[in-house]
């Protein structure tokens, strides 16, 4: 057996990864609110942080938009800082 030869036991996964898109401009929102928990908590993980555009696929513009209004909404105690398992 050759020294560059690997062998897997399992085969390799090969990701298909779905195009991401903005829910807001496929949505048209235009505004995003700040007192709506519920759609907020979507955009964050189960500690309450904020997730990226990378995992969402937000655009720049939205994301601003998003990250400004979690915030205003953990200002409020809409929402909280810090959380144990929130979903």
């Amino acid at each position: 057996m050759a020294q560059n030869d690997i062998r897997y036991l399992t085969p390799i996964n090969i990701e298909i990864s779905k195009n991401k898109y903005c829910r807001f401009q496929k949505s048209g929102i235009k505004f995003v609110d700040y007192k709506d928990e519920k759609f907020l908590l979507k955009l964050v993980n189960e500690q309450g942080k904020i997730l990226p555009r990378r995992i969402t696929g937000t655009s720049a513009k939205y994301q601003k938009r998003v990250n400004k209004a979690i915030k205003r909404a953990r200002h409020i105690a809409i929402m909280p800082y810090v959380a144990d398992m929130l979903k």
